[in-house]
């Protein structure tokens, strides 16, 4: 199951750099429908914030965040850029990723586990495959914004 994980955060990685994506939502709900809706998406989150918390690549990086929030807006993003109904409220709506993220300092490796343990919550939750690499497809362009060391 890893190297499988494995494969997509390289797929990943490689639509980042290519910036064939934009960085919008789907202009259709197909992939927030394969994702299981709102209710499907809070239960992928749920998934995934345990995981982002055991996982020794990038668990110190979330040691001060309100983990609580943290769910919440990742909720929220995902079902807008899923191409759902939702809209970011947090914070930082309105600005950019790069300055939202710049005193982070995120590496590629940190970027990669995040999208992995993505992955993992996404299988587990069931949700297809072509559905994850869609989405996976809207989120990776957001790695040259992310990653700043």
């Amino acid at each position: 199951m890893r190297k499988h994980i494995k494969k997509w955060a390289g797929i990943a990685v490689l639509l980042a750099s290519t910036q064939a994506q934009a960085q919008t939502p789907y202009t259709d709900d197909a992939t927030y429908r394969g994702l299981g809706a709102k209710a499907g998406i809070d239960r992928i989150v749920h998934t995934l914030i345990p995981l982002i918390q055991a996982d020794a690549r990038i668990s110190e990086s979330f040691q001060d965040s309100d983990m609580l929030q943290l769910a919440e807006r990742l909720a929220e993003q995902l079902c807008e850029f899923s191409g759902g109904p939702c809209k970011y409220t947090g914070k930082y709506k309105g600005k950019d990723m790069e300055s939202v993220h710049i005193d982070l300092k995120i590496s590629n490796a940190q970027f990669n586990a995040l999208a992995e343990d993505l992955q993992i919550a996404m299988e587990r939750n069931g949700i297809a495959a072509a559905v994850q690499n869609k989405l996976i497809a809207k989120l990776a362009p957001m790695q040259r914004a992310i990653v700043t060391r």
